[in-house]
């Protein structure tokens, strides 16, 4: 088995050749056919998250990631062999050399959480390309079945990017479903935010207007359906937003996470709006606290999806017949090179690799 691992912080992925693991117990081998590149892995691949404020960064090794990792949390596959604990019950409709999306936001299995279906919430994360082994690889296990989720028919290469960015936008979405009759704003136009404009019509939303700094990724963002875009670096970035909107702003999904773009969002939503809040770029937070109160403002963090979440969103891609966002396929030994890519915003909506 071939993959590609970190083997130290801000340094080059370690091509590794190993034996193909046998799936144990309720695990399930597969052939992987597409790895999505996300911007979490360049923080895997760095080591840690800016805190801004002047406090030590938050470094993932300290968090419980151990190194060497094989990253990958956008994972599709061919289901090659079932572990010998794996019951006819288990699998439900899948069997050998069906392709199914994996879910890697995977818990404890045990707690409170797991058990109500939020494993993505757990105390005691075991996700798949963070804690433990995932798809930049040719083949990968899964712990169980229920982690699988028959593709029926969709391209493996589009669908990857459903187990991060389609169900992390689709998630942040339903938090501001209130506010879908008016236009919301959307920071980031990279592979979440194109994915977030094409969900956010499907789930009967009247529209984004999206910021972002490239022009590129705005005319991405034009293209996939954006009703409007603004430069974030603009001088008169607000009184634009407050124009194309038409009216009250009542929410924001920030998909960068930046002191500058929070700062923003939050100053252009209207008294009782809410600021949710999902890239993990670093920073401290801008905000003057007595305008939380004083605008009744509610600032939401939200953490990918659960597997019943990412079940919903495949079903509504087949249903709405809903158009992938750009990807940009590329062979598993150019792993390193995707990622850098990513890292130099070079990418117009997602890298994916494919074995």
């Amino acid at each position: 088995m071939k993959s590609f691992q970190v083997a130290d912080f801000n340094a080059p992925l370690k091509e590794v050749d190993q034996p193909t693991p046998q799936p144990q117990g309720t695990q399930v081998l597969l052939k992987v056919k597409a790895a999505g590149v996300c911007h979490s892995d360049l923080h895997i691949w760095e080591g840690g998250y800016d805190l801004g404020h002047g406090r030590k960064p938050l470094s993932l090794k300290d968090r419980g990631v151990s190194l060497p990792r094989t990253m990958g949390h956008e994972t599709v596959g061919e289901i090659v062999a079932f572990g010998p604990g794996v019951t006819a019950g288990d699998t439900g409709d899948l069997k050998i050399g069906d392709v199914a999306l994996v879910y890697p936001w995977l818990g404890c299995g045990k707690c409170e959480t797991c058990l109500a279906g939020d494993e993505n919430m757990c105390l005691k994360p075991n996700s798949l390309g963070v804690y433990c082994d995932g798809g930049y690889a040719d083949h990968m296990t899964v712990p169980h079945p229920k982690y699988l989720l028959d593709l029926k028919g969709l391209d493996p290469v589009t669908a990857a990017p459903y187990a991060c960015s389609g169900v992390t936008t689709y998630s942040a979405l339903k938090k501001v479903e209130f506010a879908f009759n008016t236009p919301i704003v959307i920071f980031g136009a990279g592979g979440l935010g194109l994915m977030a404009l094409s969900l956010l019509k499907a789930m009967g939303g009247k529209g984004a207007i999206v910021v972002d700094i490239d022009a590129r990724k705005r005319e991405a963002a034009e293209a996939a359906g954006a009703l409007a875009t603004v430069d974030g670096k603009a001088p008169d970035a607000l009184e634009q937003l407050a124009q194309k909107a038409g009216g009250p702003i009542r929410a924001v999904i920030d998909l960068v996470g930046n002191a500058a773009t929070t700062q923003l969002g939050f100053d252009c939503l209207t008294k009782g709006g809410k600021l949710v809040i999902v890239g993990l770029f670093g920073g401290g937070a801008p905000w003057a606290l007595p305008l939380i109160p004083i605008k009744a403002i509610t600032i939401q963090g939200s953490y990918v999806g659960n597997l019943r979440e990412t079940q919903e969103l495949l079903d509504l891609v087949r249903t709405r017949k809903i158009a992938p966002i750009p990807v940009t396929a590329m062979p598993l030994a150019r792993a390193n090179e995707a990622l850098v890519d990513l890292q130099k915003g070079r990418l117009v909506g997602r890298a994916v690799l494919t074995p």
